[in-house]
This record gives structure tokens, C-alpha cells and sequence, in this order.
């Protein structure tokens, strides 16, 4: 293929995607939930369907709320005066929701976030906040793993980060393979984190042994 048609095929598509990605009107949206009923074989005029496209509309703002969040912004805000605390700071059990991107249904966890401060620190509910901006959109566990300790680290910048989610997945449990009870455990450890075996240690000691813990799928 040409230089020339290359670009014009990467200009289509750089096009094509901006065109997807513009976001529809509540109407349309709406008119969509209407489709997916007529499609799941109901009658979307019925009583007790006649204002659910509405509500599922309603869901779908919180549910992806996360998309009108910068993350980065939740952690601008942080803290020098610590009276030298240098230790491990952890923040565990953060229960978070999020919804599966090739499915569209939930993932349901926990997660782990650490990290070893060099001279600030930031709000303990900003961690949280951070989990959920990057759970509140459509998501992968390991990207989402990925996203939350790269910006911590990319932030904050200290000595080092620790992140481990655990989650059951919908899409296996009622869908599928429909194998309940199922968790998956997702880690990303940068910095002192990765590279000291006593510092990785001491956040899994702390932690517990996320293996074995239960995640409630309600």
C-alpha cells in the first residue's frame, strides 16, 4: 500500500472514530434500551417496561461516571507535614464496582492500593476515589490494576506502589462457563515495591493473603 493511501486510510479512521465517539443524546440513548427489550423478546410499551429505558439510563450515568472524572486531579491535592512519616502507607478492602467491556456486566471487588511516601502523602479517601475513577468506566481487572498504580506512581511520584485487586466476574458467573465462586487476583507493584522483596513483603503481610479471601458477588 502507497504512503499515500495509508495516510488516507489512517485519516478515515482517526475520522471514524472521532464521529463514534460522540455522545448521544439522552433520547437516543433511551430509544437504544428500547431496541435491546424489542430484541430480548418484550414489549418496551408495556406498564412495567414503559419507563425503564429512563432509569437504565439514569444507572448507566452513575454506573460510568468515572469517564467525566480526571484521575489525576483526585490526587492533587497532598500533604507535607507528616512530622517525617516515611513508613508504608495502605489503604485496603475498597469494595468497587465496575462492568466487564466485553460483556457489560459487573465485576465486583476489592482492592489493595500502597504506597511508600518520599515527602507527601495525599488523603486517605482519594485513594479510594482513585479506584473508583478508573472502576466506574468499562474495564479489564488487569488494565485496571495497571491504571491505578501508574497513577499513583506518575503523581505522587514516591519510593514506590503496591496495587492488588481481587474480583468476581459476572461474565463467568452467570454467563458462559457460569463457574460461580470464581476470583481473580491482580497485582502491580512498581518501585521499592518491585524491586525490595522485605517492602513487597510487608504490604502482602498486611493485606493477608488475598487468595483467600472471600468476594461477596452482592
Amino acid at each position: 500500500m502507497s504512503e499515500e493511501k495509508k495516510a488516507g486510510k489512517a485519516k478515515q479512521s482517526k475520522s471514524t472514530t472521532s464521529a463514534t465517539l460522540a455522545r448521544p443524546s439522552r433520547a437516543e440513548a433511551e430509544d437504544a434500551v428500547r431496541v435491546l427489550l424489542r430484541w430480548a423478546g418484550d414489549d418496551p410499551s408495556r406498564e412495567g417496561l414503559i419507563d425503564t429505558p429512563a432509569r437504565v439510563t439514569r444507572a448507566y450515568e452513575e454506573f460510568f461516571a468515572g469517564y467525566a472524572v480526571d484521575p489525576r486531579d483526585i490526587l492533587s491535592r497532598t500533604f507535607s507535614e507528616v512530622d517525617g512519616y516515611d513508613e508504608m502507607i495502605v489503604l485496603k478492602d475498597i469494595r468497587f464496582e465496575s462492568y466487564c467491556e466485553h460483556h457489560m456486566v459487573p465485576i465486583i471487588g476489592r482492592a489493595h492500593v500502597a504506597y511508600l511516601p518520599e515527602h507527601r502523602v495525599v488523603g486517605i479517601s482519594k485513594l479510594a476515589r482513585l479506584v473508583d475513577a478508573f472502576a466506574k468506566r468499562l474495564q479489564i481487572q488487569e488494565k485496571m490494576t495497571a491504571q491505578i498504580a501508574d497513577t499513583l506512581n506518575d503523581v505522587l511520584q514516591p519510593k514506590g506502589v503496591g496495587v492488588i485487586l481481587e474480583a468476581a466476574h459476572q461474565c463467568m458467573s452467570t454467563r458462559g462457563v457460569h463457574k460461580a465462586g470464581v476470583e481473580m487476583v491482580t497485582s502491580r507493584m512498581l518501585g521499592t515495591f518491585r524491586t525490595d522483596p522485605s517492602t513487597r513483603r510487608e504490604f502482602l503481610s498486611i493485606v493477608g493473603n488475598p487468595a483467600a479471601m472471600s468476594v461477596a458477588n452482592t
